[in-house]
């Protein structure tokens, strides 16, 4: 015969297993996940650093162009 205590134990150990394993299994994965997220964050920089960088070259190029409108202007 099985008392309530076994019982109780008999159903609780494996389900406290269970939920600790899960538990575990959920904290791997957000660590590898916040590498990632990490990971992603630096090419957004990246990418934000050379967008940067192309709009500093194209106001260059357009003043250039401006300067040599102006100066065919002038000289028509």
């Amino acid at each position: 015969m099985v008392t309530n205590e076994q019982l109780y134990i008999l159903v609780g150990v494996p389900i406290l297993f269970n939920a600790t394993m899960i538990g575990l299994l959920i904290a791997v994965f957000n660590a590898k996940f916040g590498r990632f997220e990490a990971r992603f964050d630096s090419i957004d920089k990246r990418f934000d650093d050379m967008r940067d960088l192309w709009r500093a070259e194209l106001r260059r190029v357009e003043e250039v162009l401006d300067a040599r409108l102006k100066h065919i202007e002038e000289r028509g």
